[in-house]
């Protein structure tokens, strides 16, 4: 591989073989090519093929098959960003009235953060479900940075509000806080067009 930056991809076998035992450096750099080609776009007809078979293989497998490529990435990189929004939304999904008490919980201790995730009023689960689902939605259009600060303040949301619960996790809202410092970092990097 001599350009990391549009490595060599396999056709239908591609995901077949980044599954048993690839290289993880292999592994990395078709995720950082696919997160770049499904966020900044195809350039030329290869890259159309390859985010259509990606597509197509995500409306067949699910998004997971994709997005494990991105697990082991950085959170200051692009694939780093989507896996971390990937996450959020797979949770939501699977418990959707625990997200929406979570986020009840913790509005009234993050304002600003309430007024910029953007949850309508009451925030229950379908509401909560389909705040996420815009958010990850809006990863194919210019403005990631905004996608990047609604999802980081709903994290931050749901974080504090882990904390005020009763039955609170402490070390698993410590990490949703986390997730939310690494989604509004990769915003900041996006607006200054560092986030690669």
């Amino acid at each position: 591989m001599s350009d990391f930056h549009r490595p060599s991809l396999p056709g239908q076998g591609l995901f077949e073989a980044l599954a048993h035992d690839t290289d993880p450096a292999e592994v990395a750099a078709a995720g950082h090519r696919i997160a770049h080609l499904l966020v900044r776009g195809p350039i030329d007809r290869d890259d159309r093929d390859l985010v259509d078979r990606v597509l197509h293989l995500s409306d067949a497998e699910g998004l997971g098959v994709i997005a494990e490529l991105w697990s082991h990435a950085p959170p200051d990189t692009l694939s780093g960003a989507l896996w971390r929004l990937y996450l959020l939304r797979e949770w939501v999904h699977r418990q959707p009235r625990q997200a929406a008490a979570e986020f009840a919980a913790g509005r009234g201790f993050a304002p600003v953060h309430e007024m910029l995730a953007g949850v309508v009023e009451p925030p229950g689960a379908d509401e909560v479900v389909d705040l996420v689902d815009t958010v990850v939605r809006g990863i194919v259009v210019t403005d990631l940075d905004v996608v990047l600060d609604r999802a980081a303040a709903f994290a931050h949301i749901v974080g504090v509000g882990r904390g005020q619960l009763d039955d609170a996790d402490a070390h698993s809202g410590a990490r949703l806080l986390d997730m939310a410092l690494h989604l509004r970092r990769a915003a900041a990097l996006e607006r200054s067009g560092s986030l690669h």
